[in-house]
């Protein structure tokens, strides 16, 4: 819950899921269970920022016991716990869905294309370019749960899609990927990479969206400028880049992947010394506690 009348929290964690706070293979975030933890206790909102669905999330976030508001859909949609910020100022947000399974009790910043307009446009790049992509819309529950390692469950949700369009190429991934860009890019739209499938997507980006929860955060506690709430944020691969670059602290998950000029793109950028949420925790742990140190100092 947001309390104007308090002081603000320490920092603002922005974190992707898959690699990074949740296991790439097991899904499992028990090695992060501390860092959850120490943030409940001291008050730091922990922002899920992804690209699975809304329907996905919210199952998750009540499981971590999360409250702050949630980005859906690789920053398709923001997305806040209404019983969390029942005192959040009039007008603070847009809208509210409604007649939507699983929805009640969210509050909306509607910021992607929506997906039927994706759905089509993925269509007619595959004619155009003739290249072999499926994508999620194609795709049978069975298919999505093998692909991902979800159970067909969570399949389910994450087949509930509203502003991302995962697509996979039905053989090998070609070298040059700047035809299927352009293509995109003359459709007003874009595509990029996560852990395991390439993305079709407006012109928004997890970015986008961490930028709209920072502003939202720092107007409820009246701060501005040198003063704002430092933010925290934690990924694996290229569609977490543009959030890693706004942030005060940004943290690279190791994966299996290399990303040798990030470093010189990204100021300050560490690299974890394990993977996924083994990582992630020693991450959070350590940056909160070197920032109380120069407090206290």
């Amino acid at each position: 819950m947001v309390d104007r009348d308090s002081s603000p929290p320490s920092h603002l964690v922005f974190t992707d899921l898959d690699g990074t706070l949740l296991d790439h293979r097991t899904y499992g975030w028990k090695e992060a269970a501390a860092a959850l933890e120490h943030c409940r206790k001291n008050g730091i909102p922990v922002i899920l920022v992804s690209s699975k669905t809304r329907a996905e999330m919210d199952v998750l976030r009540r499981e971590l016991n999360l409250s702050a508001p949630f980005v859906s859909e690789n920053g398709g949609g923001v997305f806040f716990p209404q019983e969390a910020f029942k005192d959040a100022p009039a007008g603070a947000f847009p809208s509210k869905i409604r007649g939507q399974e699983g929805s009640e009790g969210l509050w909306q910043w509607p910021l992607g294309v929506p997906y039927a307009r994706l759905v089509r446009a993925l269509s007619d790049m595959r004619k155009s370019l003739g290249l072999s992509l499926k994508g999620f819309s194609e795709m049978d529950v069975s298919e999505i749960s093998r692909l991902t390692g979800l159970d067909e469950k969570s399949a389910r949700l994450a087949a509930m899609r509203e502003y991302d369009e995962p697509f996979i190429f039905e053989g090998e991934t070609p070298d040059d990927l700047r035809p299927l860009h352009k293509s995109a890019a003359e459709r007003g739209l874009m595509v990029v990479s996560g852990g395991r499938f390439h993305h079709l997507m407006g012109n928004n980006h997890k970015g986008n969206a961490m930028a709209r929860i920072e502003s939202w955060y720092n107007k409820q506690y009246h701060l501005s400028g040198h003063g704002c709430i430092p933010t925290i944020a934690l990924g694996d691969s290229p569609n977490d880049f543009p959030m890693l670059l706004r942030a005060n602290f940004p943290v690279l998950i190791l994966s299996e992947r290399n990303f040798p000029d990030l470093e010189k793109r990204i100021q300050n950028l560490k690299t974890t010394q394990y993977p996924g949420p083994k990582g992630w925790n020693a991450a959070i742990l350590n940056i909160l506690s070197n920032s109380k140190e120069k407090a206290d100092a």
